[in-house]
Order: structure tokens, then C-alpha cells, then sequence
């Protein structure tokens, strides 16, 4: 058995043509979505992050802002900027690119953004609304696993066992929740767990985000499983090589014997992450402005 391979460029793709043509409507209607990322210090991962968003939200027709601070900015400077940033009418998302340098404090920066323009989904108050069935702006990575989902198994998930590994409140907690919103029978395994093999072979969805590579072997997977993997790896370089490759938390050569269907590393959660920015983005613009979002063909 070889598993479906689950491309997460062509759907971030296909999500990314869907977002532009309902920009370009509501454009028509005088409303531009515009988004400001907000990059504190020079880390060279968040650097190519930025570079990747800006320029996404400009091919879908929004307006872009980057805005780049020096890994010593004041955390009063940061809030500052914030506030002007919620302020300003033609902002309708704000991206913090984390982490930050320390000392700057995660919670008291995002707990600055204004909730409405809060496109990574992590304000308590969004946080909050996911939890509760409410409405708000989902974290993108999450919400971008349940679309590769939804495109696999079909938009019924009602019943199955599915398994989030990670607890994080970037990822786990989130994709455990809109699991649950989903009517999946879910379990949230951690570095506590007993016996984390045994719970991934009872599950007919399986989400492992921790960070380990190549964690998660075949021989822990259902037969016929759904594995989303959001590990993302850099393994150290071979000789004669100037980087090392990227792989997941999933043993993929292993698992791909054995799984239904599976996302490979590089090019399957990953792009669908700046899609769901873009996608939040155009949200809070039409309820900002009052508008519905535009139908268009898929």
C-alpha cells in the first residue's frame, strides 16, 4: 500500500487564486485589505517569513506593510506601534512574526493586537471564540490542516479518532479544538503520554506537531490512516552539502507504506499556513467594512 500524497502547494494554490479574485471584488467596492507585519530583530527564518507574506498579500491584491525593528526595540516602542496599527482604518490584519527577541513578553504583544485584526488567531479573545464555537479568527496553521483534511476525506469527519501530538498554543490546542468542531473523537497526546505508540495506532487521523524528526515510525500508524504532519525539520547537512533537508515528525519513507493518505515535507502544511494569513485577512476586511465575502467559483 502506498498512501496519497496530500499537496499542500496546489491547495494553498488553489486557496490563494480563490482569495485574489474575491480581493478584486471587493476592491471594486472600494475596499483594499491591507496587512502590516510587524518583524522585531534579524533572525534569518522569520526574515524569509516576512519576505514570503509580503509578498502573497500582494499577488492576492492587498495592501502589504512590513514593518522592521531592531532586535533592541523597547517593548513600550513595539506596543506603540500596535496601537497605531489598530488605529489605522486601512489595516485590517496584524502579524507579529514570532518569536521575538527577549526580554519582549509573547502575551503582552499579542494581547495588544486589536482581536478584529488579530489574522494569526491568538488573542485570548480569539482563542477564546474557538473554544466556545464563537466567532473569530482562527490560528492559520491549524485552520489550514482542516482544510487539507476536508480536501482528503470529504467535509464529514463526524466520528473519527483522531490524534493532535502537541500541546502547544500555536498549534495543538487550536487543532484539537477545530477537531472537536469537527465532531472527531479527539485526543491531545504530549511528552507525558504512555505508550504514544499504541495511541497513534488507534487513530484514523493523525497530527503530530512537536518538532522531533522522524518521531512518529510506520509501524505506529493505522493502516489506511490520515497523517497530516506538521513537524518541520532541518536535519545537519551531509558532507558536501551547504544545508541540511527538511523532514517532518513522521518517519515518511515508513509511514507512506502504511498511511492512506500523507503530507510530505517540504510541500504539504507549510504554504497552506500564509494561505489561511491571506484568507483571515480578507475576513477581517468584510466584517470590518460590513461586507460579506464574495462567492466565487472553487
Amino acid at each position: 500500500m502506498t498512501a496519497r500524497l496530500i499537496d499542500g502547494k496546489a491547495a494553498a494554490a488553489a486557496l490563494r487564486q480563490r482569495i485574489a479574485a474575491q480581493v478584486a471584488r471587493v476592491s471594486d467596492l472600494g475596499v483594499v485589505p491591507g496587512l502590516a507585519v510587524v518583524l522585531v530583530g534579524e533572525d534569518p527564518a522569520s526574515q524569509v517569513y516576512v519576505r514570503s507574506k509580503e509578498r502573497l498579500a500582494r499577488e492576492a491584491g492587498m495592501v502589504s506593510i512590513a514593518h522592521r525593528l531592531p532586535p533592541t526595540t523597547p517593548e513600550a516602542d513595539l506596543l506603540d506601534l500596535i496601537r497605531r496599527l489598530n488605529a489605522d482604518p486601512a489595516i485590517h490584519g496584524i502579524l507579529v512574526q514570532l518569536p521575538v527577541p527577549k526580554p519582549l513578553d509573547e502575551r503582552t504583544i499579542i494581547g495588544a493586537i486589536d482581536p478584529a485584526k488579530d489574522v494569526d488567531g491568538l488573542h485570548p479573545v480569539n482563542v477564546g471564540n474557538l473554544s466556545i464555537g464563537g466567532e473569530g479568527l482562527l490560528p492559520c496553521t491549524p485552520s489550514g490542516c482542516m482544510m487539507l483534511l476536508r480536501d482528503t476525506l470529504g467535509a464529514d469527519l463526524s466520528g473519527l479518532r483522531a490524534l493532535v501530538i502537541g500541546r502547544s498554543n500555536l498549534m495543538g490546542k487550536p487543532m484539537a479544538q477545530l477537531l472537536v468542531r469537527a465532531h472527531c473523537t479527539v485526543t491531545v497526546a504530549h511528552s507525558r503520554t504512555r505508550d504514544l505508540a499504541d495511541e497513534c495506532r488507534r487513530a484514523d487521523i493523525l497530527v503530530p506537531a512537536v518538532g522531533q524528526p522522524r518521531m512518529v515510525r510506520g509501524d505506529w500508524i493505522k493502516p489506511g490512516a490520515t497523517v497530516i504532519d506538521v513537524g518541520m525539520n532541518r536535519l545537519a547537512p551531509e558532507p558536501g552539502q551547504e544545508k541540511g533537508r527538511l523532514v517532518g515528525d513522521v518517519a515518511f519513507e515508513e509511514a507512506v507504506e502504511v498511511a492512506g493518505a500523507i503530507t510530505p515535507v517540504p510541500g504539504g502544511v507549510g504554504p497552506m499556513t500564509i494561505a489561511c494569513l491571506l484568507d483571515n485577512t480578507l475576513t477581517a476586511a468584510c466584517r470590518a467594512e460590513g461586507l460579506a465575502r464574495p462567492a466565487v467559483a472553487a
